[in-house]
């Protein structure tokens, strides 16, 4: 199963999220539900970094696990992009509800 966590601060917009697993649907690198949920996380990564310019921290495991963090507050530019692919994230998830769950949690440590 693809876990997705994404972390909102108190005024609902988003600063974070992570990644982890595969769907199991299909063999590593044949895998739509895969693809779909780690192409939109990666476009939202390139989005916020070239695009936008923001200072992230990130990191992508070896596995696929990706973890990403806004260095400073999010604004309306960041929450368009991150709110997409929730959105994009969300809609793969009523397809496939057995291969992935989006959690939607409080803040972030360290913030």
């Amino acid at each position: 199963m693809i876990e997705i966590e994404i972390y909102e601060e108190k005024d609902g917009r988003i600063s974070a999220f992570s990644v982890h697993g595969h769907s199991g649907l299909a063999p590593k690198g044949r895998d739509i539900v895969c693809a779909g949920v780690s192409a939109l996380a990666q476009t939202a990564l390139l989005g916020l970094g070239r695009h936008l310019h923001r200072e992230i921290d990130y990191h992508i495991d070896p596995s696929g696990d990706l973890h990403m963090e806004l260095k400073d507050a999010p604004d309306d530019f960041t929450e368009t992009i991150l709110r997409t692919m929730r959105m994009g994230i969300e809609e793969i998830e009523k397809l496939y509800p057995d291969a992935v769950r989006t959690r939607v949690l409080n803040g972030i440590s360290g913030r």
